[in-house]
């Protein structure tokens, strides 16, 4: 992987790909953030060294270096799923890449479906920790000691101080965000109503299919993370509807502006 690693980080710095600090991964439906980025290098995931390519219809699949509130991104614009047939490995190496590029912080978004009932679609939920059901680790390969500690510890997997400042944004902005734990699941068949009353005795406010091996292996390099769920739809079991992918992606559409909100603005402060 080291060798890899070094090839794909010198094509894109060769490209323009200079210093990132922050890297932000964009999830489903979730890529109005690109608009207020003042471009300056946008290479697709097919043209780049080992990189995996999205295959995902709605996911764009392209990496992206410019300037957002004065600070230098790369964004990820569109991410892999375990779903897709990609080991966790390969999922996670763009997270790998960003960091061997510089970021010194990494944001992440997701589209996800609410347990919590408290919690309505076209809501916002801040991830203050995750339960991870998809049945393996990114971290589980041999050789991993050479990219960091074996035995990640994962008390706290999210950054408390962005955290802490999302929240205090939210407020400001008059957004609510509500605080939760998500369920990570391998998909992409959506939940039975058994498995969502199992998910709610279980502690998740959330699930989805992302999100948790990236965290892992943030935690894994030291890099401090956030992550915000787009709450698409309700997870009822008592009152679940036939799933409606085009109204899930509407939704995330629809409460993107609130999320491209609150990243800005953290952005800009940290």
């Amino acid at each position: 992987m080291k060798e890899h690693l070094e090839k794909t980080v010198e094509y894109l710095q060769d490209k323009g790909f200079d210093k990132p600090e922050i890297g932000i991964i964009l999830g489903t439906g979730l890529s109005k953030i690109v608009d207020h980025i003042q471009i300056e290098a946008e290479i697709s995931y097919n043209h780049i060294p080992h990189f995996p390519t999205a295959t995902v219809e709605f996911h764009q699949g392209k990496f992206i270096f410019g300037r957002l509130c004065g600070k230098k991104v790369v964004v990820m614009q569109g991410r892999f799923h375990y779903y897709e047939g990609y080991s966790l490995q390969d999922i996670t190496y763009p997270v790998r890449i960003m960091k061997d590029l510089g970021i010194q912080k990494l944001l992440v978004s997701n589209a996800a479906g609410a347990i919590n009932k408290d919690f309505k679609k076209g809501e916002l939920m801040l991830i203050d920790d995750h339960i991870n059901l998809q049945g393996n680790s990114p971290l589980a390969f041999k050789g991993v000691s050479q990219f960091g500690e074996r035995f990640v510890d994962m008390l706290a997997p999210y950054d408390q101080k962005m955290n802490s400042e999302f929240l205090k944004i939210a407020k400001e902005k008059n957004i609510k965000l509500h605080q939760g734990v998500y369920a990570s699941v391998v998909g992409p068949q959506l939940e039975t109503r058994a498995e969502y009353r199992y998910l709610k005795i279980i502690g998740a406010d959330a699930v989805g299919m992302s999100t948790v091996p990236e965290i892992i292996v943030a935690n894994h390099l030291k890099l401090p993370v956030a992550a915000i769920s787009v709450l698409t739809d309700e997870c009822d079991p008592d009152n679940l509807k036939p799933v409606n992918v085009e109204e899930i992606i509407a939704t995330a559409n629809k409460a993107e502006p609130q999320l491209v909100t609150l990243f800005e603005a953290l952005i800009e402060n940290i």
